[in-house]
């Protein structure tokens, strides 16, 4: 079956030919040896990028989480996030599996919580507790809809955390696309974080792999990590120059990603067999529910049409926006979803 219209996730995004011909140039090492140039621009382009001291090219998102909770946690210890957080629901157990932790998790708001609740969750110094050990948060929040966590709020959560010396992280999968929807600079969305990293396959577009950044002392037992895991690409300065030509070519049409994202919004909000607001779709995800089918029912009817969207609960479907999908595409999309649905 031909998929015409791909809104499934932005991780299924295929390198341009001019990234291509980029990467097939990149020079090469061993990058596990430090030896990779392309390799070693890439982290120094995100650190700059996120103001931190270091940095470290990772094969996934995943991977930059996990290590993150390994290097900031002893087994035993415990991560406060929103119940919504990506590590609770797609890296298969791998906190417990990888830095021996548990998770507390929050009932924010579309994905974001407070300081007050951060407060409220630290646990006592008392031995019968496990010991609060890190703060982290998603940006944007993934299951929220793409909601952007405001920048006052990052600030006064990691104030509550380092008042009771806790580390703080940041999963910034799609932290560019908050900032391309707010103009505000990455690296004061990282400033007060001991981690963050941002993902390279998602909206930026490249085939592979996200940088983890933070201090030097962090990076380097990072690098312990990344090793225990299997993380070591050797020549890998091939798929790191996809990063680079993202970054340097890739950031500001972000912005179009999220044009796109409320023009499919506003295109279905008016249908009756549909529970969306448009004005909550701040970035390049829309979520909404199904009133007169089962999701999964109206999800198969469109693939058969040729357009693709994750179920995300019964009712519940979600459409990312991304560099290969068009203002046509959307318009093609939205008319497929109205006449699905105007049929029944």
């Amino acid at each position: 079956m031909e998929i015409k219209v791909d809104l499934f996730s932005d991780t299924g995004t295929r390198p341009s030919a001019e990234m291509r011909e980029f990467m097939a140039r990149a020079e090469v090492g061993d990058e596990q040896l430090g030896e990779d140039p392309s390799v070693n621009r890439l982290n120094q382009l995100v650190a700059e990028l996120l103001g931190k001291e270091a940095a470290i090219y990772l094969p996934s998102g995943l991977m930059a989480n996990q290590i993150s909770f390994a290097v900031h946690c002893r087994p035993g210890d415990e991560i406060i996030m929103d119940q919504t957080a990506h590590p609770i629901h797609y890296e298969g157990g791998a906190v417990a599996v990888i830095s021996g932790a548990s998770i507390n998790p929050l009932a924010g708001e579309r994905g974001i919580f407070t300081a007050e609740q951060v407060r409220e969750a630290i646990r006592t110094p008392d031995y019968h507790d496990p010991q609060t050990r890190v703060v982290s948060i998603e940006q944007t929040s993934n299951l929220g809809g793409g909601a952007v966590w405001p920048l006052e709020t990052i600030k006064e959560i990691c104030r509550v955390a380092k008042e009771s010396r806790l580390s703080t992280h940041m999963d910034g999968a799609r932290l560019l696309n908050a900032v391309a929807a707010t103009g505000i600079p990455a690296r004061e969305y990282a400033e007060t974080f001991d981690s963050v990293w941002i993902d390279l396959s998602k909206g930026l577009g490249a085939p592979v792999g996200s940088v983890l950044a933070g201090s030097e002392q962090f990076i380097e037992q990072a690098r312990y990590w990344k090793q225990r895991l299997g993380g070591a690409m050797r020549q890998a300065g091939i798929i790191a120059a996809g990063g680079i030509y993202a970054l340097e070519n890739n950031l500001e049409r972000l912005s179009e990603d999220h044009h796109n994202a409320r023009r499919f919004a506003e295109g279905i909000a008016d249908l009756a067999q549909i529970s969306l607001d448009p004005a909550r779709v701040e970035t390049n995800i829309v979520l909404f529910e199904v009133n007169s089918m089962n999701g999964e029912e109206l999800a198969d009817r469109l693939l058969s049409r040729g357009i693709r969207l994750s179920i995300m609960g019964e009712n519940l479907l979600r459409a990312v926006t991304h560099l290969d999908i068009s203002s046509n595409d959307i318009d093609f999309a939205v008319t497929v979803i109205r006449d699905l649905l105007e049929e029944k």
